[in-house]
């Protein structure tokens, strides 16, 4: 079958996904976590004494996915709408005897499909949580390496007050390291198993129906659910939107790297590679790659994460499409992020700083902005409205002459009483107006210890 989406691209697909994840979600990996599911289930079972244990070890030595024919489960999956059905009858036929017979005892296709999910989320989340590990550590060696480098703090897409880029990489270290706090938090919420039967009542398995389960997620490692959850998908969903989260907080950092790449900026730049952000007609381009990824595969993912939310309005016990959403949106989601998460790696760990070049962005304004500074200054002798209304004028002054700040605060009656020019040229150093930035980088990296 030929690729038709940039996901299982033999061209694009390692610039949106992962070789990694793409093993997770892929075909393979899918129906043997049905069959693990099938084989797990079967041994729970002979443990119990509820079928032959020569039936579990039969089913479970062709719970292979190497016996499925793929053609096959392809054209009855079309005819039933589902693949659980399919996958049984093809294990139940390699099974010796009648052992087939006690396939799938007492489950439902929801019940495999959801477990299988959920181990798939398992490798997926390790998975992510290894890149997430990775991000932060480069980001901390960033956060350490430019504790003090001064330069331009940016509202409003422009120039408000000085802070280092220490600062700046600790603000997304720490939300980076939000986020696998908050991964450690809905792993025991995500990872539990399914396994409740047609309505989510077990009435399949009589008085033995939760003791099987509990032996089935005892078999797979996974949490037991108090109750079914078949039509109560928020922990498919949590999955999801911690992954927009996470792909959020990758996008903000792409966003500023981008903007810092910028020729009247010049202040950072992704890693260099010959050929790398080439244009093809401008020999002197030096284009942001890995920032474009990560802000596309991001804006999908929030997309695909408010279907994993549409996917939770479900009807009575089990649903009629709803759930069908989530077999197209959570792997994309994953695969998506990803890609972000390897892109966003590869920038941390390699970004390049122009400390000279924050310097001299930080002139730009010729002392303009220190002008907090000197409006603090000034605010205990004359009163802070009086000291915003003086420097106020003196910087439309400064900007209408194109003068030094300083100059003119020296040659003003009022304030040269006040503030000396040694004074007003310390002031007016953006490098002496860093407020706590050092000691806030120190906070977050102190708090990973």
């Amino acid at each position: 079958m030929m690729a038709a989406t940039v996901l299982d691209s033999a061209i694009f697909g390692d610039i949106f996904s992962t070789p990694a994840m793409r093993r997770v979600f892929s075909d393979e990996s899918r129906v043997q976590r049905y069959l693990d599911v099938e084989a797990a289930l079967a041994r729970a079972q002979a443990r119990l004494g509820l079928i032959p244990a020569d039936a579990a070890a039969e089913i479970e030595r062709n719970a292979r996915v190497a016996l499925i024919d793929f053609a096959k489960l392809k054209t009855r999956t079309e005819r039933v709408g589902a693949p659980i059905l399919p996958v049984v009858e093809q294990l139940a036929a390699h099974c010796a005897r009648d052992f087939g017979g006690y396939c799938h005892w007492g489950a439902t296709t929801q019940d495999i499909v959801d477990t299988a999910t959920v181990l798939q989320l398992r490798e997926a989340l390790g998975l992510i949580d290894d890149d997430l590990a990775a991000i932060a550590t480069a980001l901390a060696a960033l956060a350490r390496r430019y504790r003090d480098t001064p330069m331009a703090g940016r509202t409003m897409m422009q120039q408000a007050v000085p802070i280092t880029f220490g600062f700046k990489a600790a603000a997304v270290l720490a939300a980076i390291d939000r986020h696998r706090t908050r991964l450690g938090e809905l792993r025991p919420r995500v990872l539990v198993g399914q396994f409740a039967g047609a309505a989510g009542t077990l009435a399949s398995l009589g008085a033995d129906g939760l003791r099987v389960q509990a032996a089935l997620m005892e078999e797979l490692g996974l949490g037991q659910p108090e109750i079914a959850w078949h039509t109560h998908r928020d922990r498919f969903a949590e999955a999801g939107c911690f992954l927009g989260l996470v792909t959020g907080t990758l996008a903000k950092l792409a966003t500023d790297v981008r903007l810092m790449m910028q020729t009247e900026v010049g202040e950072a730049f992704e890693p260099f590679e010959q050929g790398r952000g080439a244009s093809s007609t401008m020999p002197h381009k030096r284009n942001p790659i890995s920032c474009n990824y990560i802000l596309t595969c991001a804006s999908i993912v929030r997309q695909n994460a408010a279907a994993m939310l549409e996917a939770m309005v479900e009807e009575h016990e089990r649903s009629t499409g709803a759930w069908q959403i989530e077999w197209i949106a959570l792997p994309e989601i994953f695969l998506l992020s990803s890609g972000a998460l390897f892109h966003a790696r590869e920038l941390a760990t390699g970004l390049e700083i122009d400390p000279d070049r924050m310097r001299a962005n930080l002139g730009l304004t010729h002392g303009l902005i220190a002008a907090e500074a000197v409006m603090m200054e000034l605010a205990p002798h004359v009163g802070r409205e009086r000291a915003h209304d003086l420097v106020t004028a003196l910087c439309l002054e400064a900007i209408a002459q194109k003068r030094p700040l300083a100059d003119l605060l020296a040659a003003h009656p009022e304030i040269s009483r006040l503030l000396e020019r040694p004074a007003l040229d310390r002031i007016t150093d953006p490098a002496n107006y860093l407020g706590l930035a050092g000691e806030m980088v120190d906070r977050v990296l102190n708090s990973r210890r």
